[in-house]
């Protein structure tokens, strides 16, 4: 059996991206890597370890039919968004679409509360963004010019340009967004 292969068509059958997956599992991105490429054979210990972030077991690892014909999910109901957000519990994420396969985007609904924001270093990376705020009021830098988003003004532009989301207000703020490539 191709354990580099299964790893990966599970980890993108569950919509995790190789880092997202690395660091669920407290191991790094390319561990991932090697694994899937087959340049190391994990032992036990160590694939159980990769596997506790997807969380999934050796038994279910090794058993799962992935050749699953049943229909590609369409509509998902609020409380199928899958909560991304990152352990600090300021800004929740929930993703649209978490188990698709093959997804090309990663559709969020975003709420930052008062004085929330996603960090003070810059996010960049490759890809692009849109969104629209969907309630409150939120701050947007790119570059080095700032915006203030009110509800039903959107933004797009190339994720490669330095860029942060801050909510100074005393409001939350709620954003639909939209990110490529799917890196969650």
């Amino acid at each position: 059996m191709d354990v580099g292969a299964r790893l990966q068509a599970i980890r993108k059958l569950k919509g995790l991206s190789q880092r997202e997956l690395a660091k669920r599992a407290g191991v790094t991105n390319s561990t991932i890597s090697m694994i899937e490429k087959n340049s190391v054979s994990p032992s036990i210990s160590s694939l159980k370890k990769v596997l506790s972030g997807i969380p999934m077991s050796l038994v279910e690892f090794f058993s799962l039919d992935l050749a699953d014909d049943s229909p590609t999910q369409v509509v998902y109901k609020a409380h199928e968004l899958i909560d991304i957000s990152s352990g600090d519990n300021t800004v929740t994420m929930r993703l649209v679409g978490k188990a698709r396969p093959s997804r090309a985007i990663a559709f969020l609904d975003e709420t930052y509360p008062p004085g929330s924001d996603t960090g003070l270093e810059m996010l960049d990376h490759e890809g692009e963004e849109a969104g629209m705020v969907v309630s409150g009021r939120l701050e947007l830098t790119v570059g080095s010019d700032t915006y203030l988003l009110e509800s039903g003004d959107s933004y797009y532009f190339e994720s490669s340009r330095p860029h942060r989301f801050r909510n100074p207000f005393d409001e939350p703020a709620r954003l639909i967004s939209a990110t490529t490539p799917a890196n969650f």
